[in-house]
């Protein structure tokens, strides 16, 4: 059997339409129906009814389904376990983060994990904090560092950090809170925790302030670099730009001060989670 006629099939069955599944898996029509063919011939069974232009599965093709899709599964499975011994790795880890840790303080720990293991391959999801606690309550990845505390109940949850939050403005900018926030829009909700009550302290302190929501921190960060406007963010995301004259950090003056915390979700203590766990508290 070969796997390309699975493939076909299981994409076939996705759309119940020879186009659409060519379109996907860059082939012809013609090679579709010849792969679909070839594959119904092997098996002596018809796995796709006609009706004149269009397609649908039939009885045999929705009972061989499940099998296509976990011999697929399996074959990929086995072909990324393969590459991964060839690049001379032994055990894996898969880590699910945040967008703003990814892009903050994760590098140099992962750099400093795989200097101490480099048998160990590492897989970096990137995802919402909110996704965070299902990734690793179903296994999809063996530890996650969230913005926030996840509601799963078969996870063990611990805050490792807590990181200031700072106004931050373009370099050159006035150096007083209120002023700041006089001239620049204030971009919000770039953070899962805190914007609920820091947008409630604003606003009650300068009930002039202009906003814009922007969901992304690294968005925010590209708009205050081109002076759209003011946001408060982790000091940790922000330190480099701070460094390196790019942006200021106002000192709060009516705005109380509030933190970011980064949180460690696990579920399965293995050896790779432990090691990447020490790394983690090393680091802070």
């Amino acid at each position: 059997m070969d796997i390309k006629w699975l493939k076909t099939f299981v994409i076939g069955a996705k759309y119940e339409n020879f186009r659409q599944a060519s379109e996907e898996l860059f082939l012809t029509q013609p090679a579709i129906t010849k792969h679909i063919q070839r594959l119904e011939q092997l098996l002596h069974v018809k796995l796709f009814e006609r009706d004149g232009k269009n397609i649908y599965l039939s009885s045999a093709g929705h009972s061989f389904l499940p099998f296509a899709k976990e011999l697929l599964k399996k074959y990929e499975q086995g072909l990324g376990e393969f590459e991964s011994w060839k690049q001379g790795y032994n055990r894996k880890l898969t880590i699910a983060t945040a967008p703003q840790i990814a892009s903050s303080f994760l590098p140099p720990i992962v750099r400093q994990y795989v200097e101490e293991f480099p048998k160990i391959e590492i897989i970096i999801n990137v995802v919402s904090s909110y996704e965070v606690g299902e990734e690793v309550s179903t296994g999809k990845a063996d530890i996650g560092l969230s913005r926030i505390s996840p509601i799963q109940a078969n996870i063990h949850c611990e805050k490792i950090h807590e990181d200031n939050v700072v106004l931050v403005a373009p370099f050159g900018a006035i150096e007083h809170e209120e002023e700041v926030l006089k001239k620049y829009r204030v971009m919000t909700h770039n953070h899962p925790e805190y914007w609920d009550e820091l947008l409630l302290d604003i606003k009650n302190n300068y009930p002039f302030v202009r906003t814009m929501n922007v969901n992304q921190m690294e968005i925010t960060k590209r708009f205050i670099e081109h002076g759209l406007g003011v946001s408060y963010l982790p000091y940790s995301l922000v330190k480099q730009e701070i460094d390196i004259n790019k942006f200021i950090a106002v000192k709060n003056d009516k705005i109380n001060q509030l933190t970011s915390s980064t949180y460690v979700v696990t579920k399965v203590q293995t050896d790779e989670v432990i090691n990447f766990y020490q790394v983690l508290k090393e680091a802070f």
